[in-house]
């Protein structure tokens, strides 16, 4: 997205040219679309929501999602990062249903956040997003951890597209999108730049995983 400066001119509306096209290609291929994040226009003070939006077969909008924790970190890789300068966190969970399970969706830094993904099982989700772009220094070292641990304590499949390479002096950006299953396996991986990973999501595998080791029955919440 360029630099922090640069986040006001490319941040677009729900119906911008953007989210319009990734519409289309929904509808055109027939699939289920996850866009984003991208920069959304019309937060409160006049900053922006980091959003990703889910679209159905037909181009519908399924859901509206806009991330909530947001990354103000100095990891030690020579840039700090200020998302919440331009950036307003969003205030709701959201999951939508399709035609292979309910997909709870996240962006990012939520990853390292249990509790949002525990909500999403408690509400029904077998299917996890995590759209993201982790740094390098973050991303060698947690990435695949933090994914395999969301899939497993979840018993449900995570897909977590990521941006990857340089896009300045100092900011680089892990890549290595996956796909993991409920068992925790990583069933599809891509490298660090542009590529496709791809697998398949096996219902009856997540219902015998569920039933043979049943631990979201077993959760204590007193």
């Amino acid at each position: 997205m360029g630099s922090e400066a640069d986040r006001p001119s490319a941040a677009e509306t729900l119906d911008g040219p953007t989210l319009s096209r990734m519409a289309q290609l929904a509808r055109e291929l027939r699939v289920t679309l996850l866009a984003g994040s991208i920069l959304e226009a019309g937060a409160p003070g006049g900053r922006l929501y980091n959003t990703s939006v889910l679209f159905g077969p037909q181009g519908e909008r399924l859901a509206v999602y806009r991330k909530m924790h947001l990354f103000d970190v100095d990891v030690g890789d020579g840039a700090t990062y200020q998302e919440s300068a331009a950036v307003a966190p969003g205030t709701e969970v959201v999951s939508a249903q399709t035609e292979v399970g309910r997909l709870g969706l996240s962006v990012c830094y939520d990853l390292r956040f249990p509790e949002l993904y525990r909500r999403h099982s408690k509400e029904g989700a077998t299917l996890l997003a995590v759209p993201a772009a982790f740094t390098l220094m973050t991303g060698k070292d947690h990435w695949e951890v933090l994914l395999r641990a969301r899939a497993i304590e979840n018993q449900c499949y995570v897909f977590a597209p990521a941006q990857g390479g340089r896009h300045s002096d100092k900011r680089i950006t892990y890549g290595h999108a996956m796909v993991v299953d409920p068992w925790g396996l990583v069933t599809a991986r891509a490298s660090e730049g542009e590529g496709l990973a791809v697998a398949p999501v096996d219902p009856e595998l997540l219902a015998r995983i569920r039933r043979n080791l049943p631990c979201l029955q077993h959760r204590r919440l007193d």
